[in-house]
């Protein structure tokens, strides 16, 4: 589906308000997370391994909601962008290690030594290139990449479309729709950002969904929905994610494509 994005909503609550609208008009019939999926999900999260900084954002996450939404299941081949430390890997690779595949590329280097986690020997890391050279504004310009597969089901980031820049963002959207198979899902998680506002030393690590939606489309995706789960009201959308006052409760948006 193709959004005409001429309206310039005054709010994030507008925007997201037209996006729920627009939606609303999506094929789209969401199935729950099956039995089998959501118990493997549950041992993960309870695993006696997992860090306790880990559980303890459990509850703002909601990972089983998140996947849930992005119609994730355990024999699905899943491609995991930016995995950082690792908090979803650690739910994702045992999940998928029977029945699935869990692929993960670009900033593998902490995942790679999650080897005390079920699932690691059946995990495949890809070689993405990198994350290119680091800008001004702080981001990576990561150049264009083949992630050399053309079959998966999924593909996830969590919070780190803020890390790249346009062009970078715009290499790996390429990328993630060349891997995936036709009817594939791409979910994106990040923090949010103001509509049309500038960048500033506040808001640098925050990204604006309308953006984040044409972005993706432009590379070819369909926008399926998007997801209130990490709606926060209390996040003025004014400060550095990472200030004491912010951190861990950031308003983030939540959205869907398909590769068509």
């Amino acid at each position: 589906m193709k959004l005409d994005f001429s309206l310039r909503p005054a709010s994030l609550l507008s925007t997201l308000g037209f996006a729920a609208l627009l939606s609303s008009l999506a094929q789209f019939a969401q199935a729950e997370l099956d039995s089998t999926t959501a118990a493997k999900l549950e041992e993960a999260l309870a695993a006696d391994n997992r860090p306790v900084a880990d559980k303890d954002r459990d509850r703002n996450r909601r990972p089983l909601d998140t996947l849930d939404f992005f119609g994730f299941s355990d024999d699905m081949k899943v491609l995991e962008l930016v995995p950082g430390g690792g908090w979803y890997t650690r739910l994702l690779m045992p999940t998928l290690a029977d029945e699935g595949k869990l692929y993960l590329a670009i900033g593998t280097g902490r995942a790679e030594k999650l080897t005390d986690v079920p699932g690691f020997s059946e995990a495949e890391f890809l070689d993405a290139g990198g994350f290119g050279e680091r800008q001004p504004s702080g981001r990576f310009d990561i150049a264009p990449f083949s992630l050399s597969v053309d079959d998966l089901d999924l593909a996830v980031t969590f919070r780190n479309m803020h890390n790249f820049t346009k062009s970078g963002r715009d290499n790996m959207n390429k990328a993630v729709f060349d891997a995936l198979k036709s009817g594939g899902h791409y979910g994106v998680v990040d923090h949010t950002r103001r509509h049309m506002q500038s960048d500033s030393r506040e808001n640098r690590r925050r990204m604006d969904p309308v953006l984040i939606i044409k972005e993706v489309e432009a590379a070819g995706f369909e926008f399926v929905d998007y997801s209130d789960l990490h709606y926060r009201l209390d996040d003025e959308l004014r400060y550095e994610v990472g200030r004491a006052t912010v951190r861990g409760n950031t308003d983030r948006f939540t959205l869907l494509f398909k590769k068509p």
